[in-house]
């Protein structure tokens, strides 16, 4: 059997941040979740059964948290600053689906 598509989920990802227009939002901060979806070719890890074949998930969220604790007026800003991020580290990725809850 062929794997044709493959994504990895990363769900309920918790950071503290201070993103926002409003002076408030910038002191006092916000809780926000994040979740990603990522696709990514899994088959080499598939057969070869190691982790340098796959994603490694661990710097997925470094890379994650360092943007998230980078303020931006807007979550959309951040969002985008993220999808770039993964995509440049990361460039078998071939789609990057984000949500980032307040």
């Amino acid at each position: 059997m062929k794997i044709r598509n493959s994504y990895i989920f990363l769900n309920g990802l918790r950071f503290h941040a201070f993103h926002g227009v409003m002076p408030q939002e910038r002191f006092v901060g916000n809780d926000y979740v994040l979740n990603l979806r990522i696709s990514y070719p899994l088959a080499a890890a598939a057969t070869s059964d190691k982790v340098a074949d796959t994603l490694n998930y661990a710097d997925v969220y470094a890379f994650v948290a360092e943007e998230m604790n980078q303020p931006s007026a807007l979550v959309e800003h951040v969002a985008q600053r993220i999808a770039q991020r993964l995509k440049h580290a990361f460039p078998r990725i071939t789609s990057i689906s984000l949500q980032l809850l307040k």
